[in-house]
């Protein structure tokens, strides 16, 4: 498929989402970017924001089989995965998948789930498929998990380990909306007459699978290349920094850039292609030294000092 081609279509996808998110077309693009680079996000922010309804719209407008999970203390693996079941009928055991069985899975507030269903989950979202009683069976392509958890209430959550945080391609805020677009959002609610928006498939899986395709034939000059290692190579030798961003933090940069390249409509990428994704690729891959823990937005400062040090690469276009 042609990178223009593409372009146009994650253009409509993008358009179609705003029918039910209102004001928010930079986290829809970004998103959107995700879901062409093959990556799993998580969205930390306050509820009521529209995370679930997020993912929905854009399960819908992909054309994507979509399940959502609510994540609690007693979440068993075997939820998400499913499971055997004997059939007295049959006198036979009849495997029942689970909600991870979709294209894109919601897992809501998954800070709640304990540790032993979070290695479920883990197993899904790095090699794409799951476990059930020692057979191994592959998820559906594409497989995306859209994760979302609440950053003030830690009561009766689990942190994520830094292994699963890791395989989070980007982690995006969702933020309030402007008094304008809050009232947008009441106006076309009191038009519609209802609560749920209907959206239309823009593509399908056989088709996004061709637009991924088109991302890796994005060119990547090598002066680029060096600047996503410069930059996580950066968060390893800050003295505030205990533990930096691992190699899968330059992979998240590449395959970002490329795809953010795409929606634009071209074949190459350019150091602003990178840079707006620094802090969502790497604010959740930092362990900060314990003094700066209790400190509001801690990371985001950090991340700034850091890469503001690297030097830009000047490519000639």
């Amino acid at each position: 498929m042609e990178i223009q081609r593409v372009a146009e279509r994650s253009q409509r996808v993008v358009v179609e989402v705003e029918k039910a998110i209102i004001g928010k077309r930079n986290l829809l693009r970004q998103i959107m970017t995700a879901v062409l680079a093959g990556g799993h996000v998580l969205l930390e922010d306050f509820p009521g924001l529209g995370k679930t309804l997020l993912a929905n719209s854009f399960a819908t407008a992909l054309g994507l089989a979509f399940k959502r999970i609510q994540f609690t203390p007693d979440l068993l693996p075997g939820d998400i995965t499913g499971g055997y079941v004997f059939n007295r009928a049959s006198g036979e055991f009849e495997l029942r998948t689970g909600p991870l069985f979709a294209n894109i899975v919601l897992a809501d507030e998954i800070n709640r789930a304990s540790p032993k269903t979070q290695s479920a989950l883990l197993e899904a979202m790095q090699e794409y498929q799951v476990t059930l009683e020692g057979e191994t069976m592959l998820l559906p392509r594409p497989f995306l998990v859209l994760a979302t958890q609440n950053p003030i209430e830690y009561e009766g959550t689990f942190p994520l380990p830094e292994a699963q945080l890791d395989r989070f391609l980007m982690k995006l805020s969702v933020g309030y909306p402007s008094p304008d677009e809050e009232q947008e959002i009441l106006r076309r609610r009191r038009e519609r007459q209802q609560d749920n928006v209907t959206l239309k498939p823009i593509t399908n899986a056989k088709e996004l699978s061709e637009m991924r395709e088109a991302v890796e034939q994005v060119y990547v000059d090598p002066d680029i290349e060096q600047y996503m290692v410069a930059l996580v190579t950066a968060t390893r030798k800050d003295s505030r920094i205990a533990v930096g961003a691992s190699p899968r933090a330059s992979l998240a940069f590449l395959k970002l850039a490329r795809a953010w390249a795409v929606l634009d409509g071209r074949s190459y990428i350019i150091p602003d292609d990178v840079k707006q994704f620094i802090t969502p690729v790497l604010a959740h891959r930092l362990i900060l030294q314990p003094d700066l823990w209790m400190k509001r937005n801690a990371a985001q400062d950090v991340i700034h000092k850091v890469t503001s040090a690297v030097p830009v690469p000047v490519i000639e276009v």
